[in-house]
């Protein structure tokens, strides 16, 4: 069964969430030719105070 892991910023909206996953399991049933419910996804939300670009805080980074 594949797993899925997605990193990136916090999302509020659940039904956002809900539309992503969907989607994602769509695809990744389809192309691995295996039913849905074998998919597993992870979501991982960061803060923007604890991911760094180029040696920078996000945070950080609109800041002058």
């Amino acid at each position: 069964m594949p797993i899925i892991t997605i990193e990136g910023p916090k999302v509020e909206d659940i039904q956002k969430k809900r539309d992503f996953v969907k989607e994602i399991t769509k695809t990744t049933a389809s192309y691995f030719n295996m039913p849905e419910e074998s998919i597993i996804i992870l979501i991982r939300e960061n803060e923007p105070q604890n991911v760094s670009v180029g040696g920078r805080l996000i945070i950080d980074k609109n800041r002058k």
